[in-house]
């Protein structure tokens, strides 16, 4: 009998195969992967005779190379505590020194602090 990836390991192959597939199709419908990134689904077929050459083990492997996430971007303002200690403390307003408001109307610091009004 002819061996061919559908009997190969009573279809177990097949399935593999379908494995990884469904798993590059689901990165490629991510908005957080590039669009263009080309994915790959690979089949690997060891074969290794015995000694005398009338058996084979096989070993069979299916993977799947992804996009990764797409990069994020931020700024951290960099200081020194009290102590001389370097701290960081990340940029929300787009630009340090400038206060903004955020979407529930307050007024916060460049870091993102509520700043408290005074009357």
């Amino acid at each position: 009998m002819k061996i061919t990836l559908d009997s190969l390991a009573d279809g177990g192959i097949v399935e593999r195969f379908q494995q990884e597939l469904d798993k590059v199709l689901a990165n490629i419908g991510d908005p957080n992967t590039s669009a263009k990134a080309a994915r790959k689904v690979n089949i690997s077929l060891t074969i290794k005779p015995d000694e005398k050459r009338e058996i084979a083990e096989v070993s069979i492997q299916a993977t799947s190379n992804l996009a990764p996430a797409k990069e994020l971007m931020t700024t951290i303002l960099m200081d020194r505590d009290n102590d001389g200690k370097v701290v960081g403390a990340e940029l929300k307003s787009g630009m340090q020194g400038q206060s903004y408001m955020d979407n529930e109307g307050e007024v916060r610091s460049d870091t993102g602090e509520k700043i408290k009004r005074i009357y």
